[in-house]
């Protein structure tokens, strides 16, 4: 957790499987009781928690998705000109 100005910390494995996140990555993380985590498991075997939006982030994050048909095929590719509102939005992410 260097990147984050933080030295690594310690914790344990309960018997329960349960591991603590230690108050201040939960702080810098801005974590709360009751947010949902995902786990994962890297290339490289390290264990990898990541936050799962809350139903506002997810509402914020399609609130602005147009609204229509697109035609993609196989590689992924769209027509920009049949489907302009679609091409819009996705440039400008």
């Amino acid at each position: 957790m260097t990147k984050n100005n933080f030295e690594p910390i310690t914790t344990r494995l309960s018997s329960k499987g349960q591991v603590v996140i230690p108050a201040e990555v939960r702080k810098q993380l801005g974590l709360s009781v009751g947010d949902q985590l995902s786990v994962d498991i890297d290339k490289n075997n390290n264990i990898v928690l990541k936050s799962r939006p809350t139903p506002l982030e997810w509402h914020d994050l399609i609130k602005n998705i147009p609204i229509g048909d697109v035609d993609i095929d196989k590689e992924g590719h769209y027509d920009p000109q049949k489907s302009p509102h679609f091409d819009e939005w996705m440039r400008e992410k």
